[in-house]
Parts: C-alpha cells; structure tokens; sequence
C-alpha cells in the first residue's frame, strides 16, 4: 500500500494540535512539558509564556511552585541549551544528548574530561563543566522572580541518580520529538535533540513507527494514534514566546515560519529574538514587551480583533 502523503499544511495541523496551540487545556505542568517535548528555557519567562499559551488557566505562581516542589526541572539539555522539562523526562533526555554533548565539548573547546568532572563535583559550573556534566539551574533561579540563571546544582544530587540508558535515552527523545513535533523525518528529530542522525537510526528500529511522506517524496516517521487533524482545522491567534521551538529550523516543514519572517525574526543584530504572532498556523507578527507594555510589531496584515484580545490576555499576564 503506497504510504499517505501529508502536505505542509496537513503537517502544520499535527503540530499545533500536538504543542497544544489548537485549543487552551486543562492538563497537569509536568504532563503538558512531556506532551510538547519541553520548553527551550535560556530566557527563564519563556517557560511561563509558553505554558500560558497552551495551558487553560495558567497562573504564574504554578510553575514556580513546581520548579520549587521539583516536579519539574531545567537544565541543559537538547542542542546543549536550557529547557523546561518534567522530572520523569530530566534523566532520559539527559542520557540520551550526553556522548553527543560530552563530544562536542571535547572536539570543539579541547575540554579535559578529568578537570571539567571534578570541577564540577566541587560546585563549579563555569563554561565547559556545564556541558561536561548533568546539571540543572534551580529555584529561585531562572523563575518569573529571578530570571538571572545564577544557581545550579548537580542533576543526580537535585533528582536523584539516573534511571535510564543512554539507549532508553535515545528512544526517549525519538518519542518525544515525533510526539510533540510530527511526523517528521530522522533528520528534524536529531537537529532538535542535537545528536548525530545516526545516533537515533537504532530508535527506529526499537519503536513501533507508523510512515508517510511528504510532498517531495520524503519519509516522515510517527508514533502510532498520535493526532492528524484534517488540514482545514481552525487555528486561533496564539502568542509564542521567545525561541520558542515551533519557530526553529528544525520545524520549518511544518510551515509556521516562513524564510522571509525568519530573517526577521532571528538576526545578528537582535541575538535576544523577539515573541511570535501566530495568525492561522503561521508567524504573521512579532511581540516584545516595552515599559510593561505588550507590543505588537505586523510583519503582513492581522485579524485586529482577535490579536488584540490575545495581547491583552498576555499584558494581563505579565501584570
């Protein structure tokens, strides 16, 4: 049987519906991180906007909360960046990007795998022994309260001693990437983890995969029963914060950001980015914040209705 072709518009469904950005739900903080493969977090209020993006009834103080209850953690993970992830998810993820992590420390910044490990045994987390070693920034660091990322401690002494494989780990980010992102090819899920291709082509062979193709001809990989809306689904206006991962290359078949608004989005002369604006699936508009201020800036024409009642649920937020 010839394998279902999928267009951009069809993946561009699956992944609002799979980040949560179809419709506001009611699910618990650390469920919802494990639904939509975490959140990139180097900028601490980017965990907050994005759960009160996808969340019914997010309220600032919960994720504090679950940061301080340790229900939830950040800590360098996928591309060697920080993200907002679930407990449950920390050690899996962490396994799985470690070799690939410790490799690039090794080859790129000549780092000596000794001195960087008892450095940071000894409470020293400068430059490399952040890569070299599993550690997680901790409260009240990195929350809406204290955005500087200033306080860390080692992973196994926060959460505990690993429970996973680097194996196990591997699957785990194959899962997760296509739970939250798919169905996408091999190559999408390796540039979001920031390991090798090859690293993840034994998941393949491990996990029980469903195949489409795209309009090229190329494979897409899913799990099974994971949602495909039909193609015309209605899309509200959501506002993404910033680097959010929707709006990284790895998602660019999805069609959510074009390449004209990307070179907009994400240049040398604004390394801080900006928020993004999504009008029926796509970046149609940027946000920031000045003087308390929501901020709108158009990059094409928006419904002025409903941007306006996001942005000011979103104002109302940073209040």
């Amino acid at each position: 049987m010839a394998e279902r072709v999928l267009t951009e518009r069809a993946l561009n469904r699956a992944l609002l519906a799979r980040q949560l950005l179809l419709e506001r739900v009611g699910l618990p903080i650390p469920r919802a991180l494990e639904r939509i493969g975490g959140i990139q977090n180097q900028y601490a209020p980017s965990g907050y906007v994005g759960l009160w993006t996808r969340l019914e009834g997010f309220e600032r103080d919960a994720l504090t909360r679950a940061l301080e209850r340790r229900t939830v953690v950040q800590g360098t993970l996928m591309r060697a960046t920080i993200h907002l992830v679930s407990a449950r998810d920390y050690w899996p993820l962490a396994l799985g990007v470690r070799r690939a992590r410790r490799e690039w420390a090794v080859r790129v910044q000549k780092a000596d795998p000794v001195e960087l490990t008892r450095r940071a045994r000894a409470g020293d987390f400068a430059g490399a022994a952040m890569l070299w070693t599993d550690v997680v920034r901790v409260p009240p660091s990195g929350t809406w309260e204290r955005r500087r990322a200033d306080k860390y401690a080692l992973a196994d002494e926060w959460l505990g001693r690993p429970d996973a494989t680097e194996e196990s780990g591997l699957d785990h980010l194959l899962r997760r990437y296509l739970g939250g992102f798919g169905p996408a090819p091999l190559a999408d899920a390796a540039s979001w983890a920031g390991v090798p291709p090859a690293f993840l082509k034994p998941s393949v062979g491990r996990l029980r995969l469903r195949r489409f193709r795209d309009e090229a001809g190329g494979e897409l990989l899913d799990l099974p029963r994971t949602p495909l809306p039909d193609p015309d689904t209605p899309a509200p206006v959501r506002f993404l914060p910033h680097w959010d991962a929707c709006l990284l290359v790895h998602a660019r078949r999805t069609g959510v950001l074009t390449e004209e608004h990307r070179v907009r989005m994400f240049h040398t002369k604004n390394p801080f980015s900006v928020g993004a604006v999504l009008v029926d699936g796509r970046v149609a508009g940027a946000w920031s914040v000045r003087e308390r201020r929501i901020v709108v800036e158009p990059y094409e024409r928006l419904p002025r209705r409903h941007v306006e009642e996001e942005r000011q649920r979103l104002e109302a937020f940073h209040a």
